[in-house]
């Protein structure tokens, strides 16, 4: 009698495990079979002598903004020597093997009559890559120019606003996961790889020749789904057979490296760039910006905004917070925790591949491991808030942002700037265990 009654819902888990499976399998179907074509079509900014995927680039133009053509430029380094001739609209790009630091030369003799570089310009040059694939090389021309390092007040200006803007898009991970940990806690190492995937998504879709509009659109319906498939799938049959968030942190390690190789496998490790990704800055008053960083900060606000609103004057936003403090007590009280918690990952997942999209444009570019080089830093966000507080890691994550910045103002060099990161998490933590958020616990 007892086998006979357990089988309606035993044929009815079986039926749910089948869905999500087909869902998850459906969505690595998909992103296998497009990735190769993705890559196969997506255009280059400008056309390279050589098929390697990093570039040093740049404009040659004279005073009066006009473009110089048929100047050579030479690159050298790390065993590699590659030259290229600037065209008719004064662009160039040399295709180098590996990242890393260069030295760029100009060949002066090939310059028109009548042009000759600015007085204190650098020739030959050594430039290195930093997080990204594409580096620009800046010739400053003109006689009687002088070439001035930027004033100091203006780059610390330039680099708080870059940092409040990187802050930002860090805070939509961040909340995503605070979101997660409160409901669950569950420390989910495959965050960065959920951030990841919007990225790859927006690019496979935007091979497959859809609208830009449509692919973002449908990269984070898609991450939303695979926050609901995470869920349905794992995490759900877990909490129910009790296992502990130490087992289950280490699973999301696993889920983590697995999910990144796959990606890698099918992506490549190249670097690609989404439509847009490379622009010039604008002047905005006293502050020069990019384009890409000042949609990345409208965006990132609007919708954290949008999210604070719906924590704090909805139903759904009450039952999560409830969920958050004490589950049990909020179950008791009849609120459906099953139900909040999927809307959390679901929730969770739309965030992360929206701070996916931004990162690939700040960056700029869409790799298989985007996600995990800044995983650490939305740990920290998380961490310095005050860990399942959704407020707090989007005041952790804007603090963070803005100490990566502001440290290459005061000389660390641009490859330590995450390290110091996560130095003053450190410091910070050793005076406020619980971040500047939280709450203090009493422990035994």
């Amino acid at each position: 009698m007892r086998s006979t009654l357990r089988d309606p819902s035993i044929r009815r888990s079986k039926g749910l495990q089948r869905v999500v499976g087909a869902l998850f399998a459906a969505l690595i179907a998909t992103l296998l079979i497009a990735a190769p074509s993705a890559q196969a079509t997506t255009p280059s900014p400008s056309p390279s002598p050589t098929s390697f995927q990093n570039n040093i680039s740049g404009f040659l133009r004279d005073d009066a903004r006009a473009p110089i053509p048929g100047v050579k430029i030479k690159a050298s380094g790390n065993g590699f020597e590659g030259e290229a001739t600037s065209g008719a609209n004064g662009a160039w790009t040399i295709g180098v093997p590996v990242q890393g630091t260069y030295t760029i030369e100009l060949d002066t003799s090939t310059l028109p009559e009548g042009i000759a570089l600015a007085e204190g310009q650098d020739n030959p040059r050594d430039v290195t890559f930093s997080q990204t694939s594409n580096l620009s090389v800046i010739f400053a021309f003109g006689e009687g120019i002088v070439v001035q390092q930027q004033d100091f007040g203006q780059n610390l200006l330039n680099r708080l606003v870059a940092g409040l803007s990187f802050g930002l898009l860090l805070a939509l991970a961040s909340v995503g996961l605070s979101l997660i940990f409160g409901t669950t806690g569950l420390t989910n190492f495959a965050h960065g790889e959920m951030v990841t995937l919007g990225a790859v998504l927006v690019f496979m879709f935007n091979g497959f020749g859809l609208p830009f509009w449509l692919a973002i659109l449908l990269a984070l319906i898609g991450g939303g789904l695979f926050g609901y498939v995470q869920d349905a799938g794992l995490w759900r049959p877990l909490r129910k057979r009790g296992s502990g968030l130490v087992p289950m942190m280490i699973v999301s390690i696993g889920l983590a490296l697995a999910i990144r190789y796959v990606i890698q496998f099918f992506f490549g490790g190249a670097t690609q760039q989404l439509p847009g990704a490379q622009s010039a800055e604008i002047q905005i008053g006293p502050v020069s910006i990019s384009p890409n960083n000042l949609w990345s900060l409208v965006i990132s606000a609007v919708v954290i905004a949008l999210i604070g609103i719906v924590l704090l004057k909805t139903r759904l936003g009450k039952a999560t917070r409830a969920v958050a403090d004490n589950p049990a007590l909020a179950a008791a009280s009849g609120i459906d925790v099953d139900s909040v918690i999927r809307i959390v990952w679901i929730v969770g997942g739309v965030l992360a591949s929206l701070g996916g999209i931004l990162w690939a444009y700040y960056r700029p570019g869409v790799t298989f491991d985007m996600g995990s080089q800044i995983l650490l830093l939305i740990f920290a966000g998380v961490t310095l808030g005050g860990l399942g507080t959704v407020f707090g890691a989007l005041i952790g994550s804007i603090v963070v942002g803005i100490f990566v910045e502001l440290t290459t103002v005061f000389g660390l060099p641009a490859d330590l700037k995450y390290v110091g990161a996560l130095f003053i998490m450190i410091v910070v933590l050793l005076f406020r265990p619980q971040g500047i958020l939280g709450r203090r616990e009493r422990v035994g």
